[in-house]
C-alpha cells in the first residue's frame, strides 16, 4: 500500500484546491459534527475493523472512538464561537506615543496540514484524531500518513470523513491519505504542506523535524516524541497511604498494555518501612496483571529487550519481572533501584529512558537533596506528578517546592493522581519541553486549534475591503478585543 511520490502530490494538492471550502466557519463546524455523528453511526464496523488490526478489544475502542467524537463536536463549539480567531481593532490614537494607526489582527490558516498517525490511539490520535480535527477545524484541509499498524481501519475512517464533507460540498480531497515510510517522507517535503503535526517515537519525530526546518521555506513541525512522566512519592504521603499509591501505580502503568504515552516510566520512592509497604502493593497489584498483547511485534520485541537490557545493570532488582508472555503477549513489571545511582551520569542513564510497555522504574531515595538530584537530571516530559500527604497538600511541608521543581520539567503537573487519562477539555495541556514535545503547544484540548493558524494584522485598511470578522460593527457577533476592552 506504498504511496508512491507521485500520489502523495496528487492527494496534497487535491487538499490544496480543498480550501476555500472551509472558508465558511458555519459549514466547517456542521462538517465537523457530521463527521461525528457519522462514526459514531458506524461504531460496530469501525470498532471491529481496529481490534482485527491492534487487538486493544472492544471496550477500549468503544471509549476511544466516543472520545473522538467528542472531540470533534468539542472542536465544532469552538469554530462557532470564534474566541480562537484572536479578533482585536485598535482605532488610530494621534495622542499615543508613538501614534498608534487604525489596526486589525486575527488569525488566518496556515494551509495543508500533515497528520502523523500514532500507533496505541487508532481513532484519537489518528485519521480523524485531534490534529485533523483542530486543523479542519482551523480551516486548513489535511493529508494523513496512515499508520501502518491500522491501515484497514485508517481507510475506513477517511471514508467516512469524506461521506461527511461530501454532504457540506465539501471536496473528498480536504481529508487524504497515505500510506507507507517514505510518503511519509514526501508528505513533510512537499511545498504545499503549510505544518505539521506527529506522535510518535523521538528518532522518527526527530527525523521529520530536522526534515521539516530543512525545507527551502521551514514549516511548523508539532510533534510528541516521548516521555518518562516521573512520579514523586513523598515519604509522609508513602506512611499515610503506601497501599492505596501502590495500587494506583500499578493501574496507571499497565494502563492499556504500558502502551499510554503518559504512563508513569520513572517513580521516586522513600527507602525505609513505608516505601517497603509501597512497593509491597506494587508487587501484589501488579502481580495480578494479566499479560497482554502489544501493537505489533516490534514494539514487543524492543520492550523485551528493553526490559532485559535495564534488568541487567548490577544492583537493579526485578520484585515482578516484565518481559515476554506468551508467544505474543507481554508480562507487566517494574524494576528497582537506588535513587543515588541516578544521580550522575552513567550506565543507569538507561533507566532514564522511556520503555513503551508496561514498566516502570521505582528509584528510592534516601533524603530530599537525593530525589532532586535526580529530577534535575530528567529531559522535557509530559507531566510529572507528586504524592502528597493530607498536611502537605494543606501547604505545610515541601508541597510547593517540589511543585516547582516538577514545573519547569511537564506541560502538566499533578498532585494525588495518576497522568494516564488526557480529558479532552479546554484547560487541557498535553504538551511539555523537548523531547516530549517539539513546540510550546497542546495537541489535545481547545486550544489545539491555535496550531494551526497565524496572525496576520491590517493597517489602515478601509472598512469596505475588510474580512467581516475585522469590521467594526462586528456582524458575525465574534468575541474580540475592541479599543483595549473586551467584547463578548
Amino acid at each position: 500500500m506504498e504511496a508512491t511520490a507521485q500520489e502523495v502530490d496528487t492527494a496534497v494538492r487535491a487538499a490544496h484546491e480543498a480550501r476555500g471550502s472551509l472558508a465558511d466557519r458555519t459549514v466547517r463546524s456542521a462538517f465537523l459534527r457530521t463527521a461525528a455523528d457519522r462514526l459514531q453511526a458506524a461504531k460496530d464496523q469501525l470498532v471491529e475493523a481496529a481490534d482485527a488490526e491492534t487487538a486493544l478489544g472492544p471496550v477500549r475502542l468503544t471509549g476511544e472512538l466516543a472520545r473522538t467524537c467528542f472531540q470533534l463536536r468539542a472542536f465544532a463549539d469552538i469554530v462557532d464561537e470564534g474566541a480562537f480567531l484572536d479578533v482585536v481593532i485598535n482605532h488610530p490614537d494621534d495622542t499615543a506615543t508613538p501614534p498608534i494607526p487604525d489596526l486589525r489582527r486575527y488569525k488566518v490558516p496556515l494551509g495543508v496540514v500533515a497528520v502523523y498517525s500514532a500507533s496505541n490511539f487508532p481513532f484519537a490520535f489518528s485519521v480523524a484524531g485531534g490534529d485533523t480535527a483542530s486543523a479542519l477545524g482551523a480551516g486548513c484541509p489535511v493529508v494523513v500518513k496512515a499508520h501502518p499498524d491500522h491501515p484497514a481501519l485508517s481507510e475506513l475512517v477517511a471514508k467516512v470523513l469524506r461521506t461527511a464533507a461530501a454532504e457540506h460540498g465539501i471536496p473528498a480531497g480536504v481529508v487524504g491519505l497515505v500510506h507507507g515510510f517514505e510518503a511519509g517522507v514526501e508528505l513533510i517535503k512537499h511545498p504545499l504542506v503549510a505544518a505539521a503535526g506527529f506522535t510518535g517515537s523521538i528518532r522518527g519525530g526527530r527525523a521529520l523535524f530536522d526534515a521539516a526546518a530543512a525545507r527551502p521555506v521551514p514549516i511548523p513541525f508539532h510533534g510528541e516524541l516521548g516521555s518518562l512522566n516521573p512520579v514523586v512519592i513523598t515519604e509522609a504521603a508513602a506512611a499515610e497511604r503506601a497501599e492505596a499509591i501502590g495500587t494506583g501505580l500499578a493501574g496507571s502503568m499497565t494502563l492499556g498494555v504500558g502502551q499510554f504515552c503518559v504512563k508513569p516510566g520513572l517513580v521516586l520512592a522513600p527507602s525505609g518501612a513505608a516505601g517497603d509497604r509501597l512497593i509491597k502493593s506494587l508487587t501484589d497489584a501488579v502481580s495480578d496483571t494479566e499479560a497482554g498483547v502489544l501493537l505489533d511485534h516490534r514494539m514487543r520485541d524492543n520492550f523485551v529487550a528493553g526490559v532485559a537490557e535495564r534488568a541487567e545493570l548490577p544492583d537493579v532488582d526485578s520484585p515482578v519481572t516484565p518481559g515476554a508472555g506468551g508467544e505474543h503477549t507481554v508480562s507487566a513489571g517494574f524494576l528497582t533501584v537506588a535513587a543515588e545511582k541516578l544521580t550522575s551520569e552513567g550506565a543507569y542513564d538507561l533507566l532514564l529512558e522511556e520503555c513503551f510497555g508496561p514498566v516502570t522504574v521505582v528509584a528510592r531515595y534516601d533524603d530530599d537533596a537525593q530525589a532532586q538530584a535526580v529530577l534535575s537530571r530528567l529531559p522535557g516530559n509530559l507531566t510529572a506528578t507528586v504524592h502528597l500527604s493530607a498536611e502537605e497538600a494543606a501547604g505545610e511541608g515541601r508541597g510547593a517546592e517540589i511543585l516547582a521543581e516538577l514545573t519547569p520539567l511537564a506541560g502538566r503537573v499533578l498532585v494525588n493522581g495518576w497522568p494516564t487519562g488526557v480529558a479532552v477539555a479546554p484547560a487541557q495541556h498535553h504538551g511539555g519541553p523537548y523531547p516530549a514535545t517539539t513546540s510550546t503547544s497542546t495537541s489535545v484540548g481547545g486550544t489545539a486549534i491555535e496550531r494551526w493558524m497565524r496572525p496576520v494584522a491590517y493597517q489602515g485598511a478601509p472598512e469596505a475591503l475588510l474580512p467581516p470578522e475585522l469590521r467594526d460593527d462586528n456582524p458575525l457577533g465574534l468575541p474580540r478585543r475592541f479599543n483595549g476592552l473586551l467584547e463578548r
